[in-house]
């Protein structure tokens, strides 16, 4: 299957996430490899098996394999850290913030890509798995770096119509059985 495949199996009732599924990776105006590492990095997040079998082969098709494997390692570094953050910031005990995280996160060092490219794909991740934090802290970095707020806006936009693709894809599945 494909990105067609993938449109095909959305049902009637949830056409808008066919036509915005279209239209985020099939009229994006972000490059290949921004728009494709976006795409894997927030298949990954969206937990479904179905968005990830359909979409990760096209992604493989038009990244390089250093940015497969940065696009996968900016889904399972946030996948920690947004978590981490995200319980840190919510915690009414902001001590928390005071304490050293002692986690590993040398990929965001040296990703093997661009490092904007890096920073876009895990602010997606972010937003799908909802760490204020990490919003914040990528948005910043991706503005400083002279990124325009049209591209981050398009990142975003690419994770929930990944998002809601794979949840309404997943729930489908479920009910059929």
């Amino acid at each position: 299957m494909s990105l067609d495949s993938l449109k095909s199996a959305i049902p009637d009732y949830a056409k808008d996430l066919r036509l915005n599924l279209g239209s985020v990776i099939g009229n994006s105006d972000l490059p290949a490899q921004q728009l494709w590492g976006t795409v894997l990095a927030t298949s990954i997040a969206s937990r479904s098996p179905i968005v990830l079998r359909e979409l990760a082969p096209q992604a493989r098709a038009n990244l390089s394999p250093q940015a497969y494997t940065a696009a996968k390692s900016a889904a399972a570094v946030m996948a920690m850290n947004n978590v981490f953050y995200r319980t840190r910031h919510l915690l009414s005990d902001h001590e928390y913030g005071n304490l050293r995280a002692g986690l590993r996160m040398n990929v965001i060092g040296n990703p093997g890509v661009d490092k904007v490219d890096f920073e876009l794909w895990s602010f997606a991740v972010s937003a799908i798995n909802g760490c204020g934090l990490c919003l914040d802290s990528h948005e910043q970095v991706l503005r400083k770096a002279g990124v325009d707020r049209e591209v981050v806006q398009e990142a975003f936009k690419i994770a929930s119509v990944i998002q809601a693709v794979g949840v309404t894809l997943d729930a489908e599945a479920i009910l059929a059985e």
